[in-house]
């Protein structure tokens, strides 16, 4: 019972007991029968009271138990808030409590505690994630888990690759992300997470979630994906939970008389003459909505670490070496370490070539100023935020700090590129299962207008530093010719995306992998053609 409701019994009880008193006379002393009606009186008025105290205590209790949870978890996690945040698991649980746990508890507490508490909760509350938040921390637990083809016990015991901070699911979550992924009509996903649910419920968790609301969800998916039989099986066991159910029931004939009309008919078809036909075809394929392309099987697949198409003889031609690009003084005594990562198109990585201090600078001046990457619509060129790119960027110019100029003048020295057209330095943040999909950093002869408002010509070659280890997943990859690039903390790399005749290399085309545990952070610089002419000189063929 409520607190609401046991006060009014508790107050009722009172003043049915007073108003006894008062219509009896009032000397009591007078005659013992009556005192022991006062005794009885009493009683109940004690009762009352006493299952009032328990039901207070009982929700502190609950409070208590909260906080001492949240005490330790937050302790823990404000230790080190990015790698407690780079287990996506971690991260979406964050969005789920401050979006909708913290308003239960508010209300729980609403009427006993102090009016401070209210208004710090309810100032706080403007900054809370948001229903977007938490389904968008949702889809990127599925994201991740199609990417690196993880299964949902994997996920839900928190045993991914290198976690430092474990974290759990449970049946609740797990129904959160079912329904979800239901929302948006992806029955596969409600499939896969409303049996992890029910799963975790039949071994016996305690769940404010209840395995009738767990099948009525998981028997309609499966029904979607046209498994007419396993879909009445999982409905018969929730009417056995609750023989009331009045959509179980409406299901379970629906069912049958379709199973039925269904076997009829292969019968008759068997008893014509004509071949058996096959198992009843789903009305939705059991896979993942969006069947991928192939170049998303191929992006996923060099997100794992399959598919590398890098033989031996192309690595052998692969070398090391110390660079000094032959035109800046500022390396000739101090050559920078240089790698071959590809053939081609031609990547190499620089080691050593952003130090930590540079590093913590970059990332404090960017963080304040994160804001949702965008991309240019290519049809009006407008910026906008998009599904397939899910990180946050900042954009840093060279006189507003000497450690940004010192990195603008480093990447020229070593490209021998003019910076001096180049797009300032531009600094992003992977979120919980941040990505960005396969896409190309120039702009496509259907993209005239590209970057037209610059007027420094296109992308003539991209330059990202890698300013973090990513425990797992955030490869970049390039799809079409096979190769991936593994952040290494410190480390950058380069490539051309124009071809010295000034046409696109198309073989360019590249994605940034969802991370899977970890925090990502890079900076890169885009470099245009204005001021390369007499720096990269035009040449002769398409492809030279």
């Amino acid at each position: 019972m409520s607190r609401m409701g046991l006060c009014t019994v508790w107050y009722l009880s009172l003043l049915s007991s007073l108003i006894q008193v008062s219509l009896a006379e009032k000397d009591f002393f007078t005659s013992i029968g009556q005192m022991t009606d006062l005794l009885y009186t009493e009683k109940d008025l004690v009762t009352s009271l006493k299952d009032y105290v328990q039901a207070e205590e009982s929700k502190l209790e609950k409070i208590k138990k909260w906080a001492d949870k949240l005490d330790s978890l937050s302790a823990t996690a404000t230790q080190d808030p990015e790698g407690f945040l780079g287990h996506p698991v971690n991260a979406f649980k964050l969005m789920k409590r401050l979006n909708t746990e913290w308003a239960e508890l508010e209300s729980l507490v609403l009427k006993d505690m102090t009016d401070v508490f209210i208004s710090n909760l309810t100032i706080q509350r403007q900054y809370f994630p948001t229903n977007e938040d938490q389904t968008g921390a949702a889809k990127a637990l599925l994201r991740l888990q199609d990417t690196y083809q993880l299964d949902t016990n994997t996920i839900s015991t928190g045993n991914l690759p290198g976690v430092t901070y474990r974290s759990t699911m449970t049946a609740e979550d797990c129904f959160e992300l079912g329904k979800i992924a239901y929302t948006e009509a992806d029955y596969y996903h409600t499939e896969l997470w409303m049996a992890q649910a029910l799963k975790q419920l039949d071994e016996g968790e305690e769940s404010a979630v209840d395995k009738v609301t767990v099948l009525d969800y998981l028997s309609y998916a499966i029904y979607q994906q046209g498994e007419m039989e396993r879909a009445l099986e999982l409905t018969n066991r929730l009417l056995e939970i609750d023989p009331d159910h009045q959509r179980a029931n409406s299901n379970v004939k629906y069912f049958e008389y379709q199973l039925k009309k269904q076997h009829q008919e292969e019968s008759e078809k068997a008893m014509k003459g004509q071949e058996k036909r096959e198992k009843r075809a789903p009305k939705t394929k059991r896979k993942r909505t969006n069947d991928p392309l192939p170049e998303r099987n191929r992006y996923e697949q060099l997100c794992r670490g399959e598919g590398v198409k890098l033989t031996p003889r192309r690595q052998s031609r692969l070398f090391c070496r110390y660079f000094d690009n032959g035109r800046s003084p500022r390396y000739l005594l101090g050559p920078v370490k240089q790698e071959d990562e590809w053939d081609s198109p031609r990547i190499v990585r620089y080691h050593d070539i952003i130090s930590e201090s540079e590093i913590a600078t970059v990332k404090e001046l960017a963080k304040p100023r994160l804001r949702r990457a965008t991309i240019s619509n290519p049809v009006t060129g407008v910026l906008e935020t998009a599904h397939y790119r899910i990180s946050k960027s900042a954009w840093l110019t060279a006189y507003e700090h000497p450690v940004v100029a010192k990195i603008n003048q480093r990447i020229e020295d070593i490209t021998g590129l003019n910076m001096d057209t180049a797009e300032e330095l531009q600094v992003a943040n992977y979120g919980v299962g941040g990505q960005y999909e396969p896409h190309f950093d120039f702009g496509r002869k259907d993209e005239p207008d590209a970057f037209k408002e610059l007027g420094t010509g296109n992308r003539i070659a991209t330059w990202l530093f890698y300013m973090s280890n990513v425990t797992a997943g955030g490869a970049t990859v390039f799809p079409d010719v096979g190769a991936a690039v593994w952040p290494i903390k410190g480390t950058a790399v380069f490539w051309y995306n124009l071809f010295a005749s000034g046409e696109g290399d198309y073989s360019t085309r590249h994605a940034a992998c969802p991370v899977l545990v970890g925090n990502k952070w890079v900076s890169n610089k885009w470099i245009h053609e204005r001021g390369q002419e007499f720096r990269r000189p035009c040449g002769l063929t398409e492809v030279e």
